[in-house]
């Protein structure tokens, strides 16, 4: 897949079948659009293509009080790569972005730079100035433009429509089983890790530290994990928080993975960490001492968990 972040720069080689929006999660909703944008394009020997911003629109006028995103632009980048796309273009979402017309963004973004031949959207699609934009413009603009245009249908699970704010929900109350069902798989954050302040290693269970940037993801607490090391290919069955470690008076979120019965070195490397079992909220203890008998014991937890998980057994003989 190749990654536009300039569209102004981008030369397409090619018509192309394109399909718009955030795509928070990629979830199964998404990859169900997806798949039919691939078959259309596979059809019509067209470039598939994904529109998508960065800022999301609704952090770009919310700003701090935006829902919790899904996903951090690494793993949104390849969770679409993973669905076999050919372009993804990342359009910069600011205040020229946020005030084009509906009419001026399909004339500049999908005619003459994607050279649209079809484009694909889903029912709830809006776009443009003030959200001016819908299917029923798309289509009304179709045959001057030179492109044709359908709609994707609603993507159920349980009678209740698969979205980015269905799977938020699950996250925050810590129901991991209920977002992997709708993501398709476990609910993962992937980062590089960087030095921390060394209080896991002086505790006697050193962590690595996922650098979040400006992720702030829906969950909170400490949980059973595996951590891909992306760099060597290995994994690891670990126990991780993410939260603000209030018993060190932390200011930041911070995601600290401990890896169980290793002492490989992880500083550099990315890891992705894939969330399997919710162990409990994060909390302040009165002491140090009292904060490592609670990492003990929420390793031996976590050890627990990922043993009795049969679909884990590559990793059982590491924690024993």
């Amino acid at each position: 897949m190749r990654l536009i972040r300039h569209i102004d720069q981008w030369h397409n080689t090619g018509a192309s079948a394109v399909t718009i929006g955030n795509f928070d999660g990629v979830h199964l909703g998404h990859q169900a659009m997806l798949s039919q944008l691939r078959e259309i394009a596979a059809k019509r020997d067209l470039l598939s293509c994904v529109v998508s911003f960065e800022p999301l629109p609704h952090e770009y006028f919310a700003e701090s009080s935006a829902p919790a995103r899904l996903l951090g632009f690494r793993d949104r980048v390849q969770r679409i790569a993973a669905q076999g796309i050919d372009l993804f273009v990342l359009l910069r979402f600011d205040k020229t972005q946020a005030t084009e017309s509906a009419g001026d963004f399909i004339s500049r973004v999908l005619i003459d730079k994607l050279q649209a031949n079809h484009v694909l959207v889903g029912d709830d699609f809006r776009f443009g100035h003030k959200r001016e934009g819908d299917f029923a413009l798309l289509q009304a603009k179709a045959a001057s433009g030179g492109f044709t245009a359908t709609q994707c249908q609603t993507f159920s699970s349980d009678h209740e429509r698969v979205s980015s704010t269905r799977i938020r929900n699950h996250l925050a109350a810590a129901e991991l089983d209920k977002a992997a069902t709708l993501l398709g798989q476990p609910y993962a954050i992937s980062g590089r890790v960087v030095h921390g302040e060394k209080v896991g290693r002086q505790l006697g269970f050193p962590t690595a530290n996922i650098a979040l940037h400006q992720h702030r993801p829906p969950l909170r607490g400490v949980f059973a994990v595996v951590a891909h090391d992306q760099t060597t290919g290995q994994s690891y069955a670990g126990v991780a928080n993410l939260g603000e470690r209030p018993t060190v008076n932390g200011r930041r979120l911070l995601l600290e993975v401990h890896a169980l019965n290793t002492s490989a070195e992880f500083y550099g490397h990315h890891l992705k960490v894939e969330f399997l079992d919710h162990i409990r909220s994060e909390q302040k203890f009165e002491s140090l001492d009292a904060l490592k008998q609670a990492i003990s014991n929420d390793a031996d937890t976590a050890t627990r968990i990922l043993n009795s998980n049969p679909e884990l057994t590559y990793l059982c003989n590491r924690i024993h």
